[in-house]
């Protein structure tokens, strides 16, 4: 039961955070996209770009953010890079990647172009 209550979490979570970017005016261009390299949680639409969201929900801010490595950034760049090649300006598409950290008590925290210095 443990691994579906922590599956329906992470549903909830990305929902919330989903939420949040859609009340700050970005529409949801996918959600769980996959491509060959992996999956990007959401999608959303930043002007004539896209902001890539990774979600991760840990009891505390800072137990979420440990479980973002740098091999999981990789993915996230193969993958966005795969969604980004089939936009009109491909690879030139502007991006951003964002990382949200969701508490247990459902609070949020959103680090915009969290992948910068790394």
């Amino acid at each position: 039961m443990t691994g579906l209550t922590s599956y329906l979490a992470g549903l909830a979570a990305e929902e919330s955070v989903e939420a949040e970017y859609h009340r700050n005016g970005h529409d949801i261009a996918a959600r769980r996209w996959r491509g060959s390299r992996g999956e990007i949680d959401i999608v959303a639409k930043d002007g004539d770009g896209f902001i890539f969201v990774e979600v991760k929900k840990s009891r505390s801010f800072a137990r979420a953010a440990e479980r973002v490595s740098r091999r999981q950034m990789h993915r996230i760049f193969g993958a966005a890079s795969e969604f980004m090649a089939k936009q009109p300006k491909g690879l030139l598409t502007p991006a951003r990647f964002d990382v949200a950290l969701v508490n247990a008590l459902g609070e949020r925290k959103i680090i915009k172009n969290a992948f910068a210095h790394c």
